[in-house]
């Protein structure tokens, strides 16, 4: 009985399956969400630095310079274990969703501060403290 079992797969240890590390990008689903992913990444990475740029920009204070990444990763650890809780208790996908729109709507207020020439360097750590707090509560649901 086992050998006819062993005989019927075509995966076996003398045949290995075909695995490409491209293989998962087949899927339409995993690529879109990679792709997402990725842009976000990049996004999260572009405000990081010109925050930062941003602030040693307007003041020449250490403390203040220093302060826009401290206001970036303060919400994680203020954060993770109720956004822990959070994303067990409702639906990962919604929060997920939810929170980036509100990412976005601060994205865009930030981006419309600096453009109406209206940003100051409180203003600032306000905006990415939001920002540090939104990725606070993405990542437990991921």
């Amino acid at each position: 009985m086992m050998e006819d079992e062993t005989q019927n797969t075509s995966v076996t240890a003398e045949n290995p399956p075909d695995i490409s590390p491209w293989s998962p990008f087949r899927h339409k689903m995993f690529a879109l969400l990679w792709v997402a992913i990725v842009v976000s990444n990049v996004g999260t990475w572009m405000h990081d630095l010109s925050a930062g740029w941003l602030m040693a920009t307007m003041t020449p204070s250490p403390i203040l310079v220093a302060s826009v990444q401290a206001a970036t990763t303060l919400p994680v650890f203020l954060f993770a274990l109720p956004a822990g809780a959070l994303a067990d208790i409702v639906d990962r996908r919604r929060l997920l969703l939810i929170v980036k729109i509100l990412l976005t709507v601060v994205a865009i207020a930030l981006a419309s501060s600096v453009y109406l020439g209206v940003m100051n360097p409180w203003l600032l750590l306000i905006f990415t403290l939001a920002m540090g707090t939104g990725a606070a509560f993405i990542a437990p649901a991921w």
